[in-house]
C-alpha cells in the first residue's frame, strides 16, 4: 500500500509539474508577442519565471524547465545564467535540440556567430526540422558576412512557410550588400516580397531594387528599347517608385524618360490611359522622394507649365474632382503641388475626399507639406525661409517612411548587458539627446523601441524638424521632441541634463554660435553616454570639387543650381574623380545634396567634441564597435585616442569608421 501511494504522489507532482509548465509556455509565448505592449510582455515574462520556479522548487532537475528558464533569463539580460541553465538542462537531457538552438542564440548576444553557427547546426542534427535552428543559421552567416549565404537561408524559410519578422528583417539586410549581376528573376520575386512586407524599412532596399532593375531592363545597353506598357504592368517597378530612393543614375534615366513618354502621350491625346495611372502615381511619389531633382527638358517644362494653367482656370471656373484628378497627376510627377498657385484651391477638400489611389501622391505633394509648414511657424528659424522662392525652400532629407524592425527592450537593459554599466541608481525614465537627428527615423527608433526613455531629437535643418514632428504625430509618440539647435541650447544652459548623447550628423560651419563639445560637457553629468562616429562623410573628391565651384562663383542652394550641378556630375560620372559621389544616396535627392554641398559636416565640431572625449580624468571609453558591428577591445582605442590627445596625427580616430560610447567619470 506505501509504495502505491508514493507512486500516486509521483504521478501527482508529475502532473502538476506538467501543467506548470504547459502554463509557463503560454506566459514565455505571450512575452514575445509583438500584438501585445512591453509592459505587458515583461508581465508575462514574470509569470512565466514565477511558475518555472514552482516547478522546479517541485522537480529541480525538470531539463525543459531548466531550459525555459534560461530563456527568460537571457530575455532579462542575465546572459551568464541563461548559459548555465541551458548545459544544466543538456546534462539532465542531453539531446535537445531546443537547448542547442538556445545555446546559438545565446552566442548570438555574445557576439560569437561562428560559435552560433556551430550550436544551431548540431541543433538541426537532433531536429532537421527545425525552423528555428535554420533561422539561426542564417542569423549567424549574416553576422559572419556571409550574406548571399544567409540570403539564400531566409528565401528557405519564406518558401517553407515561416512568415517571422526577424526572416524578413535579416533578408533585408542582407539584401543591402548583395552584388546583383545579371537579370535574376528569383532575386525580383524576392525584392518585391520584402517591398510588399509591411513595417518594414522599404527605403534601405533602394540600392538592391535598382541593380535588380538596371538589369531587368538592360539599361546599361544603350540601344535597349523599354516598353511603357510593360513598365506600366511591373509590379517591381511600381513598388519600388512608391517605397524607395534607387542610388542609380541609369535608373534615374529611366524613370526621368518614362516620365516624358506619358507626358506625351497626354499631350498628343489630351487624355491619361486608365493603364498609365498607377505608373504615372508611382513616379510622382518617386519625384516627390527626391525633392523633384529628375531633370525635365524645356519643352516639357512648357508643357507642365500650361497643364498647371489649365488647372489654375479649371479650379476658378468651379469644376468638379473628377475633371481635376488626371491633371494633379501628371503636374504632381514634376513638381509640389503645394508650390502651386492653385494650392490654396486644393484645401477645400480634405485627404480622405479624393480617389483611394491618388491619396498617396496628394498627402507627399500637398497635404504633409501644409501640416510642415505649420509646424515650421513654431520656430524662428522660419524667418530665414521667408525671401526663399517656394521651390527653393529645402526639403527634408533622408526621405524615410518605415522604422527598423527591433524588439522593444529599455535603455537601462541595454546599459546593462551592452556596455557592462550599473543601472540601480538611473530614475525610471532617461532622457535621450539625438544631436543631428537629420529625419528622425534613428530618434524615432529609439523613442518607439525603449519603453524608459524620453527623447530629444536635434537639427539644424528646419524641414526635417517639422517632417518628423509630422510623422512622429501620426505614428502616436508622445515621448520624443524635435527641436532647433537654438532650443536645444538654451534647453542645457537652463541646467537641463541627459543620461546619453547620441551624435548623428555633425552642425555645418554655419552654425557659428555652436560648440557640439561644449554642449555635450554642460549636458552630461556623471554616469552620462556619449555614443559618437569617428568618421567624417561626405567627403569624396566630387564633393570637395563642388565645394569649391560653389566658393568661386558665390552659388545659392535653389533648385535651378542644384540640377545643374548634378546635371554636370551625372554627364561625367564615368570620370574617377565623381564616381564615389554617384554610388552615394543622398546624391539623387536634391536636399541629400543642399546637405553635402551647402551644409557640409564641420570637421571641427568633431575634432573638438573627440578631444573633450579623450580626457580620461572626465571620461571613459567603455565600448567600441567597427564598421560590422563588431566589438573592438577597447585598450588599444584608448591608447589611440591618447596617443591623438597627445598630438599625435598618426594615431588618429578621426577618419575611421568606429562606433565609439565614453561614460562621464565625474
Amino acid at each position: 500500500m506505501q509504495a502505491k501511494h508514493q507512486v500516486q504522489v509521483s504521478q501527482s507532482r508529475h502532473a502538476e509539474v506538467a501543467r506548470l509548465l504547459l502554463q509557463a509556455n503560454l506566459a514565455y509565448g505571450e512575452s514575445n508577442s509583438p500584438s501585445l505592449s512591453f509592459v505587458q510582455r515583461l508581465k508575462a515574462r514574470h509569470e512565466c519565471r514565477d511558475y518555472l520556479t514552482e516547478a522546479l522548487a517541485m522537480e529541480p532537475n525538470n531539463a525543459a524547465a531548466l531550459g525555459l528558464l534560461g530563456r527568460v533569463e537571457m530575455d532579462d539580460g542575465n546572459r551568464e545564467k541563461a548559459h548555465t541553465l541551458f548545459n544544466a538542462s543538456l546534462d539532465q537531457q542531453p539531446a535537445q535540440a531546443q537547448q542547442y538552438c538556445n545555446l546559438g542564440y545565446w552566442a548570438i548576444q555574445t557576439e560569437r556567430p561562428a560559435l552560433a553557427e556551430q550550436y544551431f547546426i548540431q541543433a538541426l542534427e537532433y531536429d532537421r526540422q527545425s525552423a528555428a535552428a535554420f533561422c539561426g543559421v542564417a542569423h549567424a552567416k549574416r553576422l559572419q558576412g556571409q550574406f548571399d549565404v544567409a540570403f539564400l537561408h531566409y528565401r528557405k524559410l519564406l518558401e517553407s512557410g515561416a512568415e517571422w519578422a526577424s526572416i524578413y528583417s535579416g533578408m533585408l539586410s542582407c539584401a543591402q550588400h548583395l552584388a546583383v549581376n545579371s537579370a535574376d528573376l528569383a532575386l525580383a520575386k524576392d525584392a518585391t516580397a520584402l517591398l510588399e512586407r509591411d513595417g518594414l524599412p522599404h527605403q534601405e532596399l533602394g540600392r538592391f531594387v535598382g541593380a535588380i532593375l538596371q538589369h531587368h531592363y538592360d539599361l546599361d545597353n544603350p540601344d535597349a528599347q523599354v516598353s511603357l506598357e510593360a513598365a506600366a504592368e511591373d509590379q517591381l517597378l511600381l513598388l519600388a517608385l512608391q517605397k524607395t530612393l534607387m542610388p542609380n543614375p541609369a535608373v534615374e534615366e529611366l524613370v526621368t524618360l518614362l516620365r516624358r513618354a506619358i507626358l506625351a502621350e497626354v499631350a498628343q491625346t489630351v487624355k491619361l490611359r486608365d493603364e498609365l495611372q498607377p505608373l504615372t502615381l508611382a513616379i510622382a511619389q518617386y519625384a516627390d522622394r527626391t525633392g523633384y531633382a529628375l531633370a525635365a527638358e524645356d519643352d516639357e517644362e512648357r508643357l507642365i507649365a500650361a497643364i498647371n494653367d489649365s488647372l489654375q482656370a479649371q479650379f476658378a471656373l468651379g469644376d468638379e474632382q473628377d475633371a481635376l484628378v488626371g491633371s494633379l497627376m501628371i503636374s504632381a510627377m514634376y513638381g509640389a503641388l503645394f508650390h502651386q498657385s492653385f494650392a490654396v484651391q486644393l484645401g477645400q477638400w480634405g485627404l480622405a475626399d479624393w480617389p483611394l489611389a491618388l491619396q498617396p501622391v496628394l498627402a507627399a505633394s500637398y497635404y504633409d507639406r501644409a501640416e510642415e509648414e505649420a509646424i515650421k511657424q513654431n520656430f524662428q528659424e522660419k524667418t530665414d525661409e521667408l525671401c526663399l522662392e517656394k521651390m527653393d525652400v529645402p526639403q527634408a532629407w533622408p526621405a524615410w517612411s518605415q522604422l527598423a524592425y527591433q524588439a522593444e527592450s529599455s535603455l537601462k537593459t541595454i546599459m546593462a548587458t551592452e556596455l557592462g554599466l550599473q543601472t540601480d541608481n538611473l530614475p525610471g525614465t532617461l532622457r535621450i539627446m539625438v544631436c543631428g537627428a537629420q529625419s528622425g527615423q534613428r530618434a524615432m527608433e529609439l523613442a518607439r523601441y525603449l519603453d524608459d526613455v524620453e527623447v530629444i531629437a536635434v537639427d539644424e535643418s528646419l524641414a526635417n524638424i517639422a517632417k518628423a514632428t509630422r510623422m512622429a504625430s501620426e505614428i502616436g509618440m508622445d515621448n520624443i521632441v524635435f527641436w532647433p539647435w537654438s532650443i536645444a541650447q538654451n534647453f542645457v544652459s537652463d541646467g537641463h541634463q541627459v543620461h546619453w548623447i547620441e551624435v548623428g550628423r555633425l552642425p555645418s560651419p554655419a552654425m557659428t554660435t555652436l560648440s557640439l563639445a561644449a554642449l555635450i560637457n554642460t549636458a552630461t553629468n556623471a554616469g552620462g553616454i556619449v555614443h559618437v562616429h569617428s568618421a567624417l562623410d561626405e567627403q569624396t573628391p566630387g564633393d570637395k570639387q563642388i565645394r569649391k565651384l560653389i566658393a568661386e562663383h558665390k552659388l545659392q542652394p535653389t533648385r535651378q543650381t542644384l540640377r545643374q550641378l548634378r546635371r554636370m556630375v551625372l554627364a561625367n560620372r564615368n570620370d574617377a574623380s565623381w564616381e564615389l559621389l554617384v554610388a552615394e544616396p543622398n546624391f539623387y535627392s536634391l536636399g541629400g545634396c543642399r546637405d553635402r554641398w551647402f551644409r557640409p559636416q564641420d570637421e571641427k565640431q568633431l575634432r573638438e567634441a573627440l578631444a573633450l572625449l579623450s580626457n580620461e580624468v572626465d571620461w571613459k571609453l567603455v565600448k567600441a564597435r567597427d564598421t560590422d558591428g563588431h566589438t573592438l577591445a577597447t585598450l588599444p582605442v584608448q591608447r589611440q585616442i591618447q596617443a591623438e590627445a597627445l598630438g599625435s596625427e598618426v594615431q588618429s580616430l578621426m577618419g575611421q569608421n568606429l562606433s565609439v560610447y565614453f561614460q562621464r567619470r565625474r
